[in-house]
């Protein structure tokens, strides 16, 4: 008997198809299963795990760069109960990366990955410039300005003025330098961020290596003795995608992940204060282009009236030169610095 045409929906045709595929297709469905439980398992970490943590004061931290997805472990301390990083000899962002290019550094072999091929100067200018209502940049507009000569007298009075001594004014500035704030703390080795590519790296040389920044903290010592592989499964909040942000950002507004992007501030702060990455703090501080974005996104994730004012500003903010080059320095000045660990 014929094969009837393609389209009537006859009982002879389902029996043509082939059993092998049939059961290739069941076979992969199941292994998509298994893989989704296998992900859930992964995400999930044990009550003795949550404690461990909760003793020591720290957390396993995830970090995604355009290298690979890496691990590494963070904890918050009081600014006056840890020292200032060990910078040592690091090249300051894109230093190793622009003289690995023009073959200054014979012998020093870079991950290209790590590295973007881009003007550092340009883009850092770019991610710190603010334009002014006019159009024009703030800097030239403070250039350009010629204050007038009683506004030269004006500014001259109160620096005198100051020489004289005040001694409630003094105390108070000392208060002020003297109080504490909570610092950021990473796993690092003389100012560059360890990642590693596996939860059994990063416990094989926390266990071994006494020479880093957590090495200092009260509690090292606990974790040396109880940490172990099963105890590397970072929360959701302390998972950071900063190989998306940039791609993100270039689809335009209406496709800007605020999680994502908020998230990855967060994390791009805690590096740069953390291991003193100046251009990344300049880059995200208060009143900067990265930093308005950051805000607007909050407020969107907020939601209510604020959301729909923020979705308004963050339309004018350039998707292209604001946005997703800023990013694309901080994410390349942090992926400068990292040293990553099998």
């Amino acid at each position: 008997m014929a094969r009837q045409p393609s389209g009537t929906g006859s009982a002879e045709e389902s029996s043509d198809t082939p059993l092998d595929d049939l059961d290739s297709t069941a076979a992969h469905e199941d292994e998509d299963i298994e893989d989704d439980a296998d992900d859930e398992t992964e995400a999930v970490r044990s009550a003795e795990s949550d404690a461990l943590w909760a003793d020591v004061r720290m957390q396993p931290v995830e970090i995604a760069l355009s290298a690979g997805v890496g691990y590494t472990l963070r904890a918050y301390r009081l600014s006056t109960e840890v020292r200032e990083p060990v910078v040592g000899d690091r090249d300051d962002d894109f230093t190793a990366a622009r003289s690995a290019r023009a073959g200054d550094d014979e012998g020093v072999e870079f991950d290209e990955d790590e590295l973007p091929e881009i003007d550092e100067d340009e883009l850092t200018a770019q991610a710190l410039a603010a334009p002014a209502e006019d159009g024009r940049h703030r800097a030239d507009d403070e250039d350009d300005a010629e204050p007038a000569d009683d506004e030269t007298d004006a500014d001259e009075e109160p620096l005198e003025a100051a020489t004289e001594p005040d001694a409630d004014g003094a105390d108070a500035a000392a208060e002020a330098e003297e109080e504490p704030e909570e610092v950021p703390v990473f796993l690092a080795e003389n100012g560059r961020l360890l990642l590693f590519r596996t939860p059994e790296g990063l416990v094989e040389y926390v266990r071994g290596s006494g020479d880093h920044e957590l090495a200092q903290l009260d509690t090292w010592a606990e974790l040396r003795e109880r940490l172990e592989p099963e105890d590397v499964v970072p929360l959701a909040e302390d998972q950071y995608e900063l190989d998306l942000v940039v791609e993100n950002l270039r689809g335009g507004h209406d496709v800007w992940d605020p999680a994502l992007i908020i998230q990855a501030g967060e994390i791009a702060r805690d590096i740069g204060h953390a291991l003193r990455v100046n251009s990344v703090i300049a880059s995200l501080a208060p009143g900067s282009p990265l930093d308005d974005l950051d805000e607007g996104l909050r407020a969107v994730e907020a939601g209510g009236f604020g959301s729909f004012l923020a979705r308004r500003k963050l339309r004018k903010i350039d998707a292209q030169t604001t946005a997703a080059l800023g990013w694309r320095t901080v994410v390349g000045k942090i992926s400068a610095i990292v040293d990553w660990r099998n």
